[in-house]
């Protein structure tokens, strides 16, 4: 017995220890500090952050950092050099991030620094290859912050005024995932308050990318930075897709040079938290007020609940069942070489679901950025993509691709990777939850395993029209009809539930009641036999709600139990009394009088009852047509009934 009470104690402690131990890790957060350094006129910056708390089985915990120097300029260095230009007060912003670590990402207060020690003559160098971008300090978690940098840059020969938007929010998703705490502007860029007036001007100097006609623009989803000419079309599809959008507008915007604008977004706690799911926020760029040329740039991020750089994500995380036929789901696996060498060959191996047509992968883009291979070895770099029966597998060949740990690599985002591809559904797929992950391989090291990436399917919302025969064996001369409606989910692949409102119509008589009794009246001077036949009838108008769970054996048999409740709406009985007398007693009966009453009596919403129901159909289990046949147990009265119907599911 002791030992038995020793067992529990030390379980109930070990439980207790392990709560503690969760908590601890999901509330405490580390500070990195902000440290700096005057060389001369430059500035060097250095982050004192806390230990990091390798997790396990993954390549080795570091940080990246993204700065704010507090001058409108920006580095991703992890000790980056800074020289500024003008003299004064500025104020630093970092934001560390941690990689393969347990804990969160530490938080850090703004520093101000004051600058005494400039060069006039120093010149940013230029890091803009298009006229907009838009880059992230890292991924999104759920309830954390995130700094987005809206960059665009003067490419005209002529000082320009413009404006520029950031819409945020998706419509598709029922919560926002984005608020929006802090814009900060470094170049006197004002927020628009008034509604906006489109030039109807265009510049005939440039060539443009646009749809044939509006409903194609409006399907099409911007995705780069090509020059577009209808503004008013852009902002108002956008609208359509975000539910917020930040509109600011510039000034006296030198040639060729590049602003940045810092927007701070605070990720809601109901933001999305499946860590496959891929949002995303989209740029507007107006660079010349006169006119209504404009660039457009989507940036995709992938929620993560810890930041690995390699993962796999889909925006197929919630699909609607009834419109997948034609999609073509994308996924993203990311990777990034941490090794202090680099790899020459880059292995994904990537779990296809059996829902998805592998021979119909198409790659869209991927870096390095190489050529698809051809059937036959080659020389140069490419990427080839061969098949098994559950696996993608794609190949980098003949590649250089850094370590994050190598010597002389500065450039931190040139040791990552990534192979974006999109895939048809099979032609026969259930709706049904599917989870991939990759193992990547870089050159013959071990395989590091992804998170998984999931889909699934909105339930959706499948209405029924059902009719038929109650059958009641227990009553005299029943006839009971049906209509009704049924609700589900769309098309569901196993177990699913179901609720449905029936409106019957029931006639019914009971069972004849005869009642004889002997009668001493001195009136009539002789006693008599009385004898009363009573008969009632019903016709009632019956609704009943049953609410059940079903499974689809296959697509075209469904079993189903549940309870029921049901009451009648309208109930109007008619009862019928014969009263007969007769003289004498036994068999030797003389009838000598009789008379007969009828009444009527009619209640609502009355007689509720309640009880359990088994079922089974068959035809088009899913969707469609099928037959069924339903047997109900009655708790409260004795009449059980059986009910056989068709149902339509649409």
């Amino acid at each position: 017995m002791k030992s038995i009470h020793f067992f529990c104690l030390a379980f109930s402690f070990s439980i207790f220890s392990f709560a503690q131990q969760e908590i601890e890790q999901d509330t405490t957060r580390g500070t990195a500090t902000i440290i700096h350094k005057n060389l001369g006129n430059i500035i060097e910056f250095n982050a004192d952050a806390p230990i990091l708390n390798q997790i396990a089985g993954a390549p080795k915990a570091f940080y990246t950092n993204f700065w704010e120097f507090g001058d409108g300029t920006f580095s991703k260095e992890e000790n980056p050099k800074k020289t500024y230009k003008k003299n004064g007060e500025y104020t630093v912003r970092l934001w560390a991030t941690n990689n393969y670590d347990t804990g969160k990402p530490p938080v850090t207060r703004p520093k101000k620094i004051k600058v005494t020690n400039t060069n006039d003559n120093f010149k940013e160098e230029a890091s803009m290859d298009s006229a907009l971008s838009l880059q992230r300090n890292r991924e999104p978690i759920p309830n954390e912050e995130i700094v987005v940098v809206f960059s665009y840059k003067n490419t005209k020969t002529y000082t320009t005024n413009g404006k520029f938007f950031l819409f945020y929010n998706e419509a598709k998703y029922d919560a926002d995932n984005f608020n929006l705490i802090e814009t900060r502007p470094y170049h006197n860029e004002k927020e628009i308050t008034d509604a906006i007036v489109y030039a109807s001007k265009f510049d005939s100097d440039i060539y443009y990318a646009s749809a044939k006609n509006a409903m194609m623009s409006l399907k099409a989803k911007p995705q780069d930075t090509t020059v577009r000419r209808n503004l008013p079309l852009t902002l108002e599809e956008a609208k359509f897709t975000y539910r917020n959008a930040s509109q600011l507008r510039f000034e006296n915007m030198e040639p060729n040079e590049e602003r940045h604008v810092f927007y701070s977004l605070k990720t809601t706690k109901e933001m999305l938290k499946d860590t496959s799911a891929i949002i995303s926020v989209r740029g507007v760029y107006v660079p010349d007020d006169s006119y209504d040329n404009h660039h457009v740039k989507d940036m995709e991020m992938e929620i993560v609940t810890s930041h690995d750089p390699n993962k796999m994500s889909s925006n197929a995380t919630f699909l609607n069942y009834r419109l997948v036929r034609y999609k073509r789901p994308k996924f993203k696996i990311r990777f990034q070489n941490n090794g202090e060498g680099p790899a020459s060959t880059i292995r994904l191996e990537t779990d296809v679901p059996d829902m998805f047509d592998k021979t119909s992968i198409e790659v869209l883009d991927m870096y390095p950025k190489v050529k698809i291979c051809p059937k036959y070895d080659v020389a140069y770099s490419c990427l080839d993509t061969t098949y098994t029966d559950k696996q993608a597998i794609f190949t980098f060949k003949n590649i250089y691709l850094p370590g994050s740990e190598q010597k002389n690599v500065k450039v931190y985002d040139s040791t990552k990777g990534f192979v974006q591809y999109r895939v048809k559904f099979s032609k026969d797929f259930h709706k049904e939850k599917t989870k991939s992950r990759t193992a990547i391989i870089f050159d013959k090291n071990e395989p590091i395993i992804t998170n998984y990436s999931t889909t699934r399917f909105l339930p959706g919302i499948s209405i029924g029209a059902k009719a038929g025969y109650n059958s009641f064996s227990d009553l005299k001369n029943s006839e009971s009809y049906f209509i009704g409606a049924t609700i589900s989910p769309y098309k569901s692949y196993r177990w699913y539930w179901q609720v449905e409102l029936l409106n019957s119509f029931h006639k019914f008589k009971n069972n004849t009641e005869i009642k004889e009794e002997i009668v001493d009246d001195g009136a009539i001077g002789f006693p008599y036999t009385e004898r009363t036949t009573t008969n009632k009838s019903y016709n009632n108008i019956d609704w009943e709600i049953p609410v059940l769970v079903r499974y689809n054996v296959n697509n075209y048999i469904g079993l189903g139990a549940g309870i029921i409740g049901a009451f009648s709406v309208n109930e109007k009985q008619e009862q019928s009394i014969l009263i007969e007398q007769f003289e004498g007693q036994g068999a030797d009966l003389f009838l000598f009088d009789s008379s007969t009453t009828n009444a009527e009596v009619s209640e609502s919403f009355t007689n509720f009852r309640k009880g359990f129901l088994v079922e089974a159909t068959a035809g088009f289990a899913r969707i469609g047509p099928s037959l069924g046949a339903r047997y109900v147990f009655n708790l409260e009265e004795d009449y059980n009934y059986l009910q056989l119907y068709a149902i339509w599911k649409f």
